[in-house]
Order: structure tokens, then C-alpha cells, then sequence
């Protein structure tokens, strides 16, 4: 990776803390394995949280983190003691690098990587990254090494019947990018959210790639009207939650849009409405990487927030 993407990586792998100028040492980062259900694991290290099924089968992966970092998640996933099977299947839930710079690598150890259609057209021409014009956080991705594509894609979603369970992938458009899968294993009630739902506060909308928080929300309502009430959830950072966890979410996004979008029906500006403190009664989800004035940038950048 080049200087600009590891500067990029840094800003979407680590919300919450300062934005790291030097490529991260990847020999210092430790992954953490918790289990989640049945064969169904989370993985934890410098990006995005992965899913994995393991099974006779195979195993099956969702979002790859960095490709320096595969060894070790392999080492992990071995550690685990279901299977020494390798890794058959990559499933990225979105674009960014944090989630899916690991692509190359595990496609060079002959996995199949899928994702949506939009998704490996972001990834074969690169992208801009941001929550709109004029907005705090912009970024550009660069395209990426043929190896790193994916190479089956969907439109709406596609099934996998793999260890036992059927996974069911489901594509939601315009919310967090335009290409984002949430994947539901139907036999553990377990789905994984990408950051269509997160853990560090108010969350990232890739405005500039097609994202939009209505997007979000109707993500996130769907999610919690097909899956059981029970579910354990994955989000795309942070630890393992609950539907309980993801409705409350949800609501945030909902009170604050609404909050933002009345101060826009009222002819406010961007800076006043930032002076006024509008998001105060929300200020605990304000975070390093969005804060509360990136997040009513980010509503007043949305494309359906005017």
C-alpha cells in the first residue's frame, strides 16, 4: 500500500482515536477470537470485525481486515480447533479498506470473493471517500490489484449453503456506500452489519460513494424486522451486540435527522446549526472520527436531507 492508503486505512480503521500519519505495525497488532454462536466466530484486529463460519465444509469469511494481517488470522482461525480446512469464501460487506484491503491476499490462497456489484466496481476504479461536499472527512481510495476483486457479484443478494446453514446476503443500496451486504447465518441467528451499524458513536455515511443515512436507517429496520428478536449482532466495529443494541441505533439516527433536517426546514446553515449545538442531547456518540458537527455535515450532505 502507498503512504496515501495507509493514511486512508488509518482514518477508517481506528474511529475514536487520533488519525496516525505512519503506516500502522501490523507486527504489534494481536487478533482476538470470541465466539458468537454454534461455529460462528468473531475476529477482531486493526480494521473492520470478520465473521467466520467454520465447518467440514470449509470456512467462510466476511470482510478480510489487511492483507499484512492474513497470516495471522489464519493462525487464528486454526487456533479455533474446528477445522484445518482452508479459507474457501470472502464475503466483503463494503468497500473500504479497513474491511477489504485483505482481499488480495486471501484471494492469492485461492478463496472466492464475493461481493456486490457496486462494491468490486469501487474496488477495480477506485474511490472517493466522504461524507459529502465541503464535509471533514474526504479521502480518496485508490483502484485495486486484480487479485483483490471479486470475482462472483450479485445484485439484491445471493444464498450460500455451507457448513451446515444457509447465509443468506442481502444487498442494501444507498446507505452506508452503495454496495454494502449484511449477511444473516439463518442456523445460529447471527448477522453481520458491516458499518451499517457501529459500536465507536455516530457512524460514517460515504456520502461520495452513494451512501445516505435514510439508507442507514432502512437498512437497520429491515435488518431488525427479517431477523429473530434474539439475533446476536456483528457490527462492523466494536463488540458483539444485540437487536436491542441496533433498534437503539437506529433511533439515534432517526432523532437526530429528524433534529437536523427541521433546523434545515427553518433555512439554518451548517454553521449555525453547529454553533447552536444542536446534537447536544447526543453528544456521547460525538467521537474523534465523527463528530457531532461531521455527523450534521453529514445528514445535510445526504442525498435525500434536502
Amino acid at each position: 500500500m502507498t503512504r496515501k492508503m495507509w493514511f486512508a486505512a488509518a482514518l477508517l480503521l481506528a474511529p475514536g482515536i487520533a488519525l496516525a500519519q505512519q503506516p500502522p505495525d501490523f507486527s504489534k497488532v494481536e487478533i482476538k477470537v470470541s465466539k458468537v454462536s454454534g461455529n460462528i466466530y468473531m475476529l477482531q484486529g486493526a480494521g473492520g470485525n470478520i465473521a467466520a463460519s467454520l465447518g467440514d465444509d470449509g470456512i467462510l469469511i466476511v470482510d478480510t481486515e489487511y492483507s499484512p494481517l492474513a497470516d495471522k488470522i489464519q493462525a487464528a482461525l486454526k487456533g479455533i480447533g474446528i477445522t484445518d480446512k482452508p479459507v474457501r469464501f470472502v464475503i466483503d460487506t463494503h468497500y473500504h479498506s479497513d474491511h477489504s484491503d485483505g482481499n488480495a491476499a486471501w484471494g492469492a490462497r485461492g478463496a472466492t470473493i464475493i461481493s456486490n456489484e457496486n462494491l468490486r466496481k469501487r474496488l477495480e476504479d477506485g474511490s472517493a471517500i466522504g461524507n459529502g461536499p465541503g464535509g471533514a472527512i474526504n479521502l480518496k481510495q485508490p483502484a485495486q490489484p486484480k487479485a483483490a476483486l471479486p470475482i462472483i457479484t450479485f445484485d439484491d443478494g445471493i444464498t450460500l449453503h455451507l457448513n451446515g446453514e444457509e447465509i443468506r446476503v442481502m444487498h442494501f443500496a444507498a446507505a452506508h456506500t452503495d454496495g454494502d451486504a449484511v449477511i444473516y447465518f439463518s442456523k445460529n441467528d447471527v448477522v453481520h452489519m458491516g458499518d451499517e451499524f457501529v459500536r465507536y458513536g455516530f457512524p460514517f455515511v460515504d456520502v461520495n460513494a452513494g451512501g445516505s443515512v435514510q439508507g442507514m436507517i432502512a437498512a437497520c429496520e429491515k435488518v431488525a424486522a427479517t431477523v429473530p428478536a434474539d439475533a446476536k449482532v456483528i457490527p462492523g466495529h466494536g463488540e458483539i451486540a444485540s437487536m436491542d443494541d441496533l433498534r437503539e441505533y437506529t433511533k439515534m439516527m432517526k432523532d437526530t435527522l429528524a433534529v437536523v433536517q427541521k433546523a434545515m426546514a427553518n433555512h439554518e446553515t451548517l454553521d449555525q446549526m453547529k454553533s447552536e449545538k444542536i446534537l447536544a442531547p447526543w453528544q456521547r456518540y460525538s467521537g474523534a472520527f465523527v463528530s457531532a458537527d461531521a455527523w450534521i455535515e453529514t445528514i445535510y450532505n445526504s442525498p435525500k436531507g434536502k
